[in-house]
């Protein structure tokens, strides 16, 4: 069975997510965007043995600290989709205007695509290619427990910003319907920011795309 830990981190209070096949302990981390020692804190109190990281997109709250992760524990970097190398190239100068640590640059060693699939120990999650919030966003969809990590695409009660450099408002609307809502209403997503929520609550409540 798929288990999680969501572990706010950075002063943008970012939902990074230990997740792990409770066979095996073989575990990923989601997002790693800052206070590694926090994160390997409850890697090691859960008994862990941490693999891979894997990305939904670039913006430095969710990837600040994945340099410096992959290259102390040899780690591979999994996602985000190749539309967001230009985040990527620019974590350094996203670190200096928003007051983080330096990021250190990196190359993923594997870029996802919509239809893709990643793997930790027994378990199997689907990759989406969720684009609006940036151009390069995914999603990790563990249908055998009914989750979704979903990063900024979707909050509860709100959607991701669309203002920032390559973002697109009508593309974002149209992965929330497109791809997440049939991922089926029982579907508990973790979002990047803010408490949990389940597709359905949000198409009949959330006064961005409630209704679709």
């Amino acid at each position: 069975m798929l288990q999680y830990l969501t572990v706010p981190v950075t002063p943008f209070q970012q939902n990074c997510s230990i997740v792990w096949c409770d066979a095996t302990l073989k575990a990923a981390v989601i997002d790693p965007g800052g206070d590694l020692h926090t994160l390997l804190g409850e890697v090691a109190r859960l008994g862990l043995a941490l693999e891979q990281i894997w990305l939904t997109h670039a913006h430095i709250d969710h990837a600040g600290g994945t340099g410096e992760l992959a290259e102390r524990l040899c780690l591979p970097i999994v996602g985000p989709h190749p539309g967001d190398q230009f985040w990527i190239d620019g974590l350094p100068q996203q670190s200096a205007m928003f007051g983080f640590p330096p990021a250190q640059p990196f190359t993923p060693t594997r870029w996802l695509h919509d239809g893709d699939s990643v793997q930790i120990g027994d378990e199997t999650l689907q990759v989406r290619h969720c684009p609006g919030h940036t151009p390069g966003h995914v999603v990790f969809h563990a249908p055998q427990t009914g989750r979704a990590f979903v990063g900024d695409v979707l909050f509860a009660g709100s959607i991701g910003r669309t203002d920032f450099p390559q973002g697109n408002h009508q593309q974002l609307i149209d992965s929330i319907t497109g791809r997440l809502w049939p991922m089926g209403d029982a579907t508990v997503f973790i979002p990047g920011h803010g408490p949990e929520s389940t597709f359905g609550r949000e198409r009949a409540s959330n006064p961005y795309v409630g209704g679709t």
